[in-house]
Formats: C-alpha cells, sequence, structure tokens
C-alpha cells in the first residue's frame, strides 16, 4: 500500500504564505510526478503545480510568481511555498503521486488532502 501525508494548511490572512509538505510511503519504487491540485467550493478540482523527476515545473497561471513547488526525492516529500496568498486560494489542497510501485506496477495516488483558509 501507498500511504501520503499531507500537512501544512491552516488558516492565512491575505499576502501572507504557507507551506505545505506531502510525504509518500509504502509499496513504491520509482515517483517521477508530483503535483499538487486545489478544489475549492463549489468549484472542480485544478492542477495548481507539478514537478517531474528531473525538476521541470508548471504551474497554472494564477499562481505563477506566488506559488514555488519543489522536491526533495530522496525523502519523497513534495513542497508547495504558497506567497503572497489571496482569497481565492482557499480550497481544499490535494497531493498527487504518480511513478511505479514495487511490484512494477503504475502508481498513481492522491493525498487526503489539507484545507487552506485566506482570510482576514
Amino acid at each position: 500500500q501507498v500511504q501520503l501525508v499531507e500537512s501544512g494548511g491552516g488558516l492565512v490572512q491575505p499576502g501572507g504564505s504557507l507551506r505545505l509538505s506531502c510525504t509518500a510511503s509504502g509499496n513504491i519504487d520509482y515517483i517521477d510526478y508530483m503535483a499538487w491540485h486545489r478544489q475549492a467550493p463549489g468549484k472542480q478540482r485544478e492542477l495548481v503545480a507539478s514537478i517531474s523527476d528531473r525538476g521541470s515545473t508548471r504551474y497554472t497561471e494564477d499562481v505563477k510568481g506566488r506559488f514555488t513547488i519543489s522536491a526533495d526525492n530522496a525523502k519523497r516529500t513534495v513542497y508547495l511555498q504558497m506567497n503572497n496568498v489571496k482569497t481565492e486560494d482557499t480550497a481544499v489542497y490535494y497531493c498527487n503521486v504518480e511513478g511505479f510501485t514495487a511490484r512494477g506496477t503504475p502508481l498513481d495516488h492522491w493525498g487526503q488532502g489539507t484545507r487552506v483558509t485566506v482570510s482576514s
């Protein structure tokens, strides 16, 4: 089995900062893609940022220049540094990991989500 443990969510004021973490463990052989998605109330889940095993990153337009995704491959952990947050960043943030399990089967696993609320 694979487990993803997310942390770092909470209440933050507009203009503030927050860092989310997600650590993968369990039956994993290799991770080649890690990402953060979010789902705001009444909206569909959307991709926020992703990072490949080679360090290639992508961001949705809304967060470019404010959010930074990074990863520690040895720790199987992905981070999302959120700076200058806005009220529209309020959402549940989900970690997603893709790769291969120790059995060689494809891995595509999601975390339970961590809530981020931006409010004064």
